[in-house]
């Protein structure tokens, strides 16, 4: 599923939103893939990708690393910005709550590449887990940070 911008510029025109409008996004390009990405592109794909994961009731299962335990989650949304790492490696942090319990987040990465003209995820992990705070309520503790692109873990 590609992202059209001319058809959203058009749109944005005819509902009054010319300086939106008038700047288009900027292209991520793959010097791998003859195709530039932009970063609509990736947020659709991973859209995409979740949607194609959810179960009968919308849900997303996705197995703890961690703890082994499977979560039920549904998806909240794409964080931006979205981002290209290396030349053939985009990237799409996103938020999911528990089910029954919204302000119980994760934060999941995405690490996604091009595949016959197509972004594709092909690599899922929690970056982050929701952890109780008698101060702060629900906050979101990351489990690994980047160094250069590459994941460091925490702990």
């Amino acid at each position: 599923m590609k992202y059209q911008c001319s058809r959203i510029i058009g749109i944005l025109l005819c509902f009054g939103v010319p300086a939106l409008a008038e700047s288009a996004p900027e292209p991520i390009s793959s010097d791998s893939d003859l195709h530039q990405f932009y970063a609509e592109d990736i947020k659709a794909a991973v859209s995409v990708h979740i949607a194609d994961q959810l179960d009968n009731e919308g849900i997303f299962l996705i197995k703890d690393e961690q703890t082994e335990e499977m979560l039920s989650l549904r998806f909240i949304k794409v964080h931006d910005p979205v981002r290209q790492i290396g030349s053939s490696i985009y990237f799409a942090c996103t938020d999911f709550h528990v089910v029954g319990k919204p302000k119980k987040i994760y934060d999941i990465d995405f690490w996604l590449s091009p595949e016959s003209g197509e972004l594709e995820v092909y690599q899922t992990k929690i970056h982050k887990e929701p952890r109780w705070s008698l101060i702060y309520g629900w906050y979101k503790q990351p489990r690994y940070t980047f160094v250069n692109d590459e994941i460091s873990y925490l702990y």
